[in-house]
């Protein structure tokens, strides 16, 4: 069986949604990593000298090959990844062996 790693980096309070997307478009679970931090195109806000960010989570899918083009598109969807910038990106990597 071959696997695929979605990798989704998305906002604390979308968390929950992403994971019910994923799995209703066939994924079977899930590993969160809470409080990632990132910067994107446009610097964070500063409010006296203190840097004013949304928290972030990496969200790890280990898939079935076939699902992951599937899954991918539905998280990004409900994330609104395309929509909104600064809202989360998703990416695919290959895995060669899983046990």
């Amino acid at each position: 069986m071959h696997f695929k790693l979605i990798v989704a980096f998305v906002e604390d309070n979308k968390t929950d949604e992403i994971m019910e997307a994923a799995r209703a478009a066939g994924a079977t679970g899930c590993t969160v990593i809470n409080n990632a931090r990132g910067e994107g195109l446009e610097e964070n806000k500063s409010f006296f000298g203190l840097t004013l960010s949304s928290q972030r989570d990496v969200v790890l899918l280990l898939v079935e090959e076939h699902l992951s083009r599937k899954i991918l598109e539905h998280i990004g969807s409900v994330g609104q990844f395309d929509e909104k910038p600064g809202t989360g990106i998703a990416v695919v990597i290959d895995v060669e062996d899983a046990i």
